[in-house]
């Protein structure tokens, strides 16, 4: 089978691999209809996020059961599904008392990572890393359960409530559903972007986006909201935090999520101490989330009420595909693998042509939800 491997910083290659294969009586061989691009997938190809030389790219991702071992009874051949890359043992402490993200044996788990991922024809998963996708869900809408996951779990570390006013710190793909989800709880919440295509696409869902092209990302959004600071910050590009640490109001959280192994930034404990801030760091999501992820895209990104017109708000997030074999373009369309964001490398930031991209494994006809003919 095609599979796009990683070979080291800024290089990976479309590479013929030995097709998934059951190997474990609780196996699912799942055929890869398409796999979002992650921001961890570029940070890897940049050199700025370690993963495994060989490896096979690729997380996130929905497809279709083609082969189930004999111990599956949750799955059958032809279910539409989606993976969830997070695996965990079960038995080691912290997964004994339900803190899977956080199992002590991860090493080789790691899907996409330092495990082979899905940027792949198919893809062979144990069966309870593999999970249903609800019934007249979208391709496009599908697709993002896995990111949905992931922001899920770092608004729940939040604890926002309806009293917060909650700021975003970029509008990429994550960024986009952690607003989204965050308005579900806060009382506000205002996205800042300094990118033009992506204040275009944020302001299509939000009522509060801020430019802050060529400015200090705390000062623009202070001074928009007229003096007041945030209860929340989310910090979804890996590179904020200091920005995020002289926005946040005192008393509140900063939760960090984006992932840049090479970004720095000098903290003086009195700062957090003094005025009551509390800095949060998620982690992975817990097995937990994951099926609330499934139901939440299946509300945000099922069939719209007649008459209503416009796509699904999840659908609208995805605004590229490419085949597997295009995945330079697709890769391109975010900022390409050769200049900085924000951080390390030339330190210019990226322009983007896209929003959330998807790399499509499966080459035949799909019908009008995205998913293949004969899935």
């Amino acid at each position: 089978m095609r599979a796009l491997v990683y070979l080291g910083p800024g290089s990976a290659e479309l590479q013929e691999r030995p097709a998934a294969q059951l190997v474990n009586g609780d196996d699912v061989v799942v055929e890869i209809v398409g796999t979002g691009v992650c921001g961890t997938d570029r940070k890897i190809l940049l050199g700025r996020f370690p993963a495994r030389p060989g490896v096979v790219l690729g997380h996130e991702s929905v497809g279709v059961v083609r082969e189930t071992g004999p111990q599956v009874t949750s799955v059958g051949v032809g279910d539409r599904v989606v993976v969830n890359p997070t695996l965990y043992c079960g038995w080691c402490a912290p997964c004994r008392r339900g803190a899977t993200n956080f199992c002590r044996h991860k090493a080789g788990t790691e899907v996409g990572v330092d495990r082979d991922g899905t940027y792949a024809e198919a893809v062979t998963m144990p069966e309870r890393f593999v999970e249903r996708v609800p019934a007249g869900l979208p391709f496009r809408s599908a697709v993002l359960i896995e990111p949905l996951a992931c922001v899920l779990s770092n608004v729940e570390a939040a604890s926002v409530t309806f009293d917060d006013t909650v700021v975003v710190l970029g509008a990429g793909p994550i960024g986009m559903l952690t607003a989204l989800v965050a308005a579900r709880r806060a009382r506000r919440v205002i996205v800042a972007e300094p990118d033009g295509y992506r204040l275009e696409r944020a302001r299509e869902q939000f009522t509060h986006v801020v430019d802050v092209a060529g400015t200090d990302p705390a000062e623009a959004v202070v001074k928009v909201s007229g003096g007041e600071r945030p209860s929340v910050v989310f910090d979804t590009t890996g590179t904020g935090l200091e920005a995020a640490l002289r926005l946040i109001d005192d008393g509140g959280r900063v939760v960090v999520m984006g992932f840049d192994d090479t970004y720095t930034v000098p903290l003086r404990p009195l700062r957090l101490t003094n005025r009551g801030i509390r800095l949060i760091g998620a982690g992975d999501y817990r097995a937990d989330v994951f099926p609330v992820a499934v139901d939440l895209a299946a509300e945000l990104g099922g069939p719209q009420r007649p008459g209503a017109g416009a796509a699904a708000v999840l659908e609208r997030l995805v605004t590229h595909e490419f085949p597997l074999e295009r995945y330079a373009e697709a890769f391109s369309a975010l900022g390409g693998l050769t200049r900085g964001d924000g951080g390390g490398g030339t330190g210019r930031p990226p322009r983007y042509d896209a929003l959330k991209v998807v790399i499509r494994s499966h080459p035949g006809p799909v019908g009008a939800d995205g998913w293949p003919v004969d899935a």
